[in-house]
């Protein structure tokens, strides 16, 4: 019976994507559609993705598939032969990475969920079928130099934080099942306005759309293919993007750059910079933006206290993060941090 879990350890992994000279692609793609026997499903693609060398994160259910993977790019055609033939899926569009390196994966998970986006949606008339007008990078545009337009962001704080959509509105929430809501009654009072809901790949806000119609708003819209297929389309026409800074990506990039406008600033010392990294400290591991200068100073960390236990020996620094749930670790300027020292 064929290998339907990866039983080679995680660093090992990465260490030999990164060694590898294979040039690699990175994509993403997300379908709703009804999938009967999820289980199934997902060790059937995970065979097959793994003959073609894909890597990458999918998430499996019910109600479809999202995936963002790295695929060899001499297998790039016959990967997406494959995917073709599941028919929901044939013809999908692919979003390929903007700024990419092909070493965005270094193992391929493929995991069954209740939900391919957690939404907290509970009443059984949602119904997805039912969903907001595709807008294209022109519709876009065109639709944003209307007075009676709202650009809504369904991402999350530190996604906008890097880039985002001229006078796009932040739904102020970390969590998407949060947000929905959030959006609803925020926009109570413009029922009637052209809103546009939007995020990195086209997933969130497609689900977004779907409920704005069922809480009753009427000209609603969604990005087709996230800000990702928004950046394709402004290159390939020469239009004005309207999107500044970085796109927030899930994987080891963690952006892509879109405009060159640094529009954050570093977490440590305040000076313009857009640029996320983990804490190098395993027992914090806080996703936080760090400039250069401050990247030296605490070598990598997030704090002085951060580096000092990351130059530890490290049987002590095992021992200091026995039992530690860092769960989301996220920096965000309304919640309460550790102080820098």
């Amino acid at each position: 019976m064929a290998q339907l879990h990866n039983r080679i350890s995680r660093k090992e992994l990465k260490e030999k994507i990164l060694n590898d000279p294979t040039p690699r692609t990175t994509i993403s793609f997300y379908c709703y559609f009804k999938i009967e026997d999820p289980a199934a499903f997902r060790n059937d693609l995970y065979r097959d993705l793994k003959e073609l060398g894909v890597l990458g994160r999918i998430y499996v259910a019910g109600e479809g598939i999202n995936a963002q993977i790295s695929v060899p790019s001499a297998n790039l055609e016959a990967f997406r032969d494959h995917l073709y033939r599941i028919e929901p899926l044939n013809g999908l569009r692919l979003n390929i990475a903007v700024d990419d390196n092909g070493k965005s994966f270094f193992v391929l998970d493929i995991k069954v969920r209740p939900r391919i986006v957690a939404d907290g949606i509970e009443d059984p008339e949602f119904d997805m079928a039912r969903k907001g007008k595709y807008v294209n990078a022109e519709d876009m545009n065109r639709l944003m130099n209307d007075p009676d337009t709202v650009v809504i962001d369904m991402r999350n704080h530190y996604e906008y934080e890097v880039g985002h959509f001229v006078n796009a509105i932040e739904i102020p929430s970390d969590t998407f099942r949060e947000q929905l809501p959030m959006a609803a009654d925020m926009m109570k009072e413009d029922m009637n306005k052209n809103i546009i809901m939007y995020c990195t790949g086209g997933i969130r806000c497609e689900k977004a759309s779907a409920y704005m119609l069922h809480r009753g708003f009427t000209n609603v819209f969604h990005l087709e293919g996230g800000i990702i297929n928004y950046a394709k389309q402004v290159k390939e026409k020469g239009l004005d993007s309207k999107f500044i800074g970085k796109n927030f990506v899930f994987d080891d990039r963690l952006g892509e750059r879109i405009t060159p406008d640094v529009i954050a600033t570093c977490h440590q010392c305040g000076k313009p910079a857009d640029t996320h990294t983990n804490c190098k400290n395993e027992g914090c591991h806080l996703l936080f933006i760090q400039c250069e200068s401050c990247a030296t100073a605490y070598d990598g960390c997030c704090s002085k206290e951060c580096s000092d236990i990351y130059h530890l020996p490290e049987e002590k620094r095992k021992e200091l993060r026995k039992g530690i749930d860092k769960g989301q670790h996220i920096f965000n300027k309304s919640r309460r941090r550790k102080k820098v020292s």
